[in-house]
């Protein structure tokens, strides 16, 4: 298996500064697709995780709890991922439940690429 981290930053999204980045991780997404096709006659797999907006040790010691805050109501599921979110979607990816999944990422972002718009959570 061969496996990539890539980001929803970039193949999906952007905002300004962030050109070196984005342009970056769409590539990563652009060679395990060909990486994919590649080495599939070796029977390798090639995927990748785009990680969201995920709660690290750096997000914590440099943001402030209003960014964290803003950053978790843009997310549907409410929260920032963890770690191990994007650790578990690695670990599948490597199993052998995924021998059959190849060139494609998995996204892991608490469904923060859904929505139109700010208006989206429906309460029961």
């Amino acid at each position: 298996r061969m496996l990539y981290t890539s980001s929803i930053t970039g193949p999906h999204v952007t905002s300004p500064g962030h050109g070196h980045y984005s342009a970056t991780k769409a590539g990563i997404n652009g060679f395990i697709r060909a990486a994919a096709l590649e080495f599939s006659g070796y029977g390798i797999t090639v995927n990748g995780v785009e990680p969201g907006n995920i709660l690290t040790e750096a997000i914590q010691q440099h943001r402030g709890a209003a960014y964290i805050k803003n950053m978790e109501d843009s997310i549907p599921l409410g929260r920032l991922g963890s770690p191990r979110d994007v650790a578990n979607a690695f670990l599948f990816l490597a199993s052998d439940d995924a021998s059959y999944i190849t060139g494609t990422t998995i996204v892991v972002d608490g469904g923060q690429l859904l929505p139109e718009g700010k208006d989206f959570r429906m309460v029961p």
